[in-house]
C-alpha cells in the first residue's frame, strides 16, 4: 500500500470556535478522502454489470461521479444510455449485486493509494476516544473491500453506504444516527470529505464538516463553501495541530 507524499503547500483554515479533533464521532468519505484508486475495477464494474444483466451498454463519460453515489451514478448512466425505465426497475438490484461480485473477484488487483496522513489521523483520533465510521457513496461491500485492501479496516466500526440511498445526505443521515446509537444521543458527529457534495450533505444534516483538498477539488473551491475546517490534506491538518500543542 503506497501513501502519497505530503502536499507541497500546506493550507489550513478553521472556523472560530471549531476544534476539529474534539468531536465524538467522525464519518469519513473513502474516495479522494482516505484513498485513491489507480485501477479502474470499481469504475468499470458499472458498464460490465449492466451489460451482463441487461445486454445494454453504458458509459460513465459525461456522468457526474465526484461526490455522487453508486446508485445515483448507475441511474444517471442508464438514463444517458436511454435504457427503458421498466428494465431498470426490474434489474437494478441484480446489477448492483453484479457490481459487488465484480469488485470482489478483482480485489487482489486493486491499486490503492492512501492520501497523506490518513493512518496518522485515524490513530490520533482513536487515541482521543473518537468513534470512526464511513459515509461513502460506495456500495457497502465495495466500500469495505477498498478499506480492507488499503489496510484501514481496524479503525472503522460502522458505516453509511449507498445501497439504499441514491442521495448522499440521506446516507450521511443514516450514518450519523448509527454513530449516536453507539456513542450516545448527545454525541457530536463530524463529516470528513473532499467534495462540495460532502459539505452540502453535512449541512443538510446540521453536522460540522472537515473538507480536504486531496480529491478533485482545490482548497480554494472547498473553502468557498465555508466548511468548519478546510485543509490541503489530513497530514497538514494534523501537523498544524501538533505544532500548536
Amino acid at each position: 500500500m503506497l501513501t502519497t507524499p505530503p502536499s507541497q503547500e500546506a493550507r489550513v483554515a478553521l472556523m472560530p470556535g471549531f476544534t476539529w479533533d474534539q468531536q465524538n464521532a467522525y464519518l469519513f468519505d473513502i474516495d479522494g478522502t482516505l484513498l485513491r484508486s489507480r485501477d479502474r475495477i470499481h469504475f468499470n464494474s458499472f458498464a460490465t454489470s449492466v451489460q451482463r444483466i441487461t445486454g445494454f451498454e453504458v458509459s460513465l463519460a459525461g456522468v457526474p461521479v465526484h461526490g455522487s453515489t453508486d446508485t445515483a451514478i448507475l441511474a444517471d448512466a442508464c438514463r444517458q444510455a436511454q435504457i427503458p425505465a421498466e428494465i431498470m426497475q426490474r434489474h437494478t438490484e441484480a446489477i448492483l449485486e453484479a457490481m459487488r461480485e465484480v469488485v470482489a473477484e478483482h480485489r487482489s488487483e486493486m491499486d490503492l493509494l492512501l492520501m497523506p496522513g490518513v493512518k496518522q489521523v485515524l490513530s490520533y483520533l482513536v487515541a482521543k476516544g473518537a468513534l470512526l465510521g464511513l459515509a461513502t457513496g460506495n456500495l457497502e461491500a465495495i466500500g469495505w473491500v477498498k478499506i480492507e485492501q488499503a489496510g484501514l479496516r481496524e479503525w472503522f466500526r460502522f458505516g453509511g453506504f449507498s445501497d439504499h440511498f441514491a442521495i448522499r445526505s440521506e446516507l450521511i443521515g443514516q450514518a450519523a444516527r448509527k454513530a449516536r446509537e453507539m456513542a450516545g444521543e448527545s454525541a457530536t458527529v463530524c463529516v470528513v470529505g473532499d467534495t462540495p457534495r460532502d459539505i452540502e450533505a453535512a449541512r443538510t444534516n446540521r453536522l460540522p464538516v472537515i473538507a480536504v483538498a486531496t480529491g478533485n477539488f482545490s482548497f480554494d473551491e472547498l473553502r468557498t463553501l465555508e466548511p468548519e475546517a478546510c485543509a490541503s490534506s489530513l497530514a497538514d491538518l494534523l501537523a498544524l495541530t501538533q505544532a500548536a500543542s
